[in-house]
């Protein structure tokens, strides 16, 4: 199973596309996408990113390092943060909701940290992001 919903590397996916795909969660989406903009001034693109297991993505980069990375799934969205080990036990401290506790216990934990792939279903799930974010830059 794939991360995103857009797997076709030759079929870059319309803005319409994405929004039908992720229905009544796009408000979400879109409060996130704007979130993301105006609080870190990003560079952005949307790109095909890691192969058909991942798919179509807005990915967001700090200089020439990675924020995240936001992918349209069929009915919401997932959101990637590559934590370092240390941002990893911070973010356990931060008592996260369960979607965060889950990526995080699923998440293959490398030398380098490990790669969420957060699913966002709600507001809490959006905060609980913003707040992995915001530890993500202050480590940097």
């Amino acid at each position: 199973m794939s991360i995103g919903y857009f797997t076709d590397k030759a079929i870059q996916p319309e803005p319409g596309d994405i929004q039908n795909v992720i229905g009544t969660r796009f408000p979400l989406w879109d409060e996130m996408l704007n979130h993301i903009r105006d609080t870190y001034k990003p560079k952005e693109d949307f790109r095909f990113l890691y192969g058909k297991n991942y798919g179509w993505a807005v990915r967001f980069r700090l200089r020439s390092r990675l924020l995240t990375s936001l992918y349209p799934t069929d009915g919401g969205f997932k959101v990637q943060i590559i934590l370092s080990p240390d941002e990893v036990e911070a973010a356990l401290s931060m008592n996260p909701g369960k979607n965060v506790q889950q990526s995080i216990d699923e998440a293959t934990p490398y030398p380098e940290g490990r790669w969420l792939f957060i699913p966002v279903e709600n507001r809490d799930d959006m905060q609980d992001i913003i707040n992995l974010l915001k530890l993500h830059t202050r480590s940097k």
